[in-house]
C-alpha cells in the first residue's frame, strides 16, 4: 500500500519541480530589475517599486494566485500549469525584490564612488562592481525564498494542476486514508526542500571569499 501511495504521489514531483523552475527564475529576474530600479532609479521609481512590493507582500499568496491566474489566462490562452507558474513568479518577485535590495544596499557606497572616480559609468559600476558582490551576499536569504517557492508550488493544486498535493488529495479521497496520503506528500516536499537547501549551501561555500562577509 505504501509503495503505491509513494509511486502515485511522486509522479507529481516533476510538475512541482516544473512550477518551481518557472516561478523561481522569473521572480529572480523581475525582483532584480525592480530592486535595481528601487536603489538606483530615483525617488519616483523607488516609490513605485515600494508600492509594488508592499501590495504583493500584503495579500495572501492564494488570493493573488487566483487574481493573477484569471488576469493572465484571460489575456493569454495558457494552460493552468503555465498561468499558475507565471503567477507564482510574480508573487515571488516581490519577496526577491526585498532580498536583492538589501544585498545591493549592503555593498558599501564607497565602492561606487571609487568606480566613478576612475571613469566608470554608473551602469558599468553597478554591473561589474556592485552586482557580483550583491548576488553573492543574497545567496543565504535567497535560499530561504527558493524553499518557500518550492513549497508554494503546492498552491497550483487549486487550479487543477496535478502536482504532489493534488495527487495526494485525489488519493486521500479515493482510499479514505488521508494521513497516509498527505504524510507521503509531506515527506516528498521535505526531501525536495532539503536537497535544494543543501545545493544552495554548497553554492554559498563555493562563492565565499575569505576574509569577506
Amino acid at each position: 500500500m505504501l509503495v503505491n501511495f509513494v509511486s502515485y504521489i511522486a509522479q507529481g514531483t516533476a510538475i512541482t519541480l516544473g512550477v518551481t523552475a518557472v516561478a523561481l527564475p522569473m521572480g529572480l529576474v523581475l525582483g532584480l530589475l525592480i530592486a535595481l530600479v528601487h536603489v538606483y532609479g530615483g525617488r519616483l521609481a523607488s516609490g513605485i517599486a515600494t508600492y509594488y512590493s508592499t501590495i504583493l507582500r500584503g495579500i495572501p499568496p492564494i488570493v493573488l494566485l487566483f487574481i493573477l491566474y484569471f488576469v493572465i489566462s484571460g489575456a493569454i490562452n495558457l494552460s493552468p500549469f503555465w498561468a499558475g507558474s507565471l503567477s507564482l513568479g510574480i508573487i515571488s518577485s516581490a519577496y526577491q525584490l526585498e532580498i536583492l535590495r538589501g544585498a545591493l544596499l549592503s555593498v558599501g557606497s564607497g565602492q561606487m564612488m571609487a568606480a566613478r572616480a576612475i571613469g566608470m559609468s554608473r551602469l558599468t559600476a553597478v554591473r561589474y562592481i556592485v552586482l557580483p558582490q550583491a548576488l553573492r551576499l543574497a545567496i543565504p536569504p535567497w535560499s530561504n525564498e527558493a524553499a518557500i517557492v518550492l513549497k508554494d508550488s503546492s498552491l497550483v493544486y487549486a487550479l487543477g494542476v496535478a502536482e504532489i498535493l493534488r495527487r495526494a488529495q485525489l488519493l486521500s479521497a479515493s482510499t479514505q486514508r488521508p494521513f497516509l496520503a498527505y504524510g507521503t506528500a509531506a515527506a516528498i516536499y521535505f526531501l525536495l526542500v532539503f536537497a535544494v537547501n543543501r545545493l544552495l549551501d554548497l553554492l554559498e561555500r563555493r562563492t565565499r571569499i575569505p576574509s569577506h562577509p
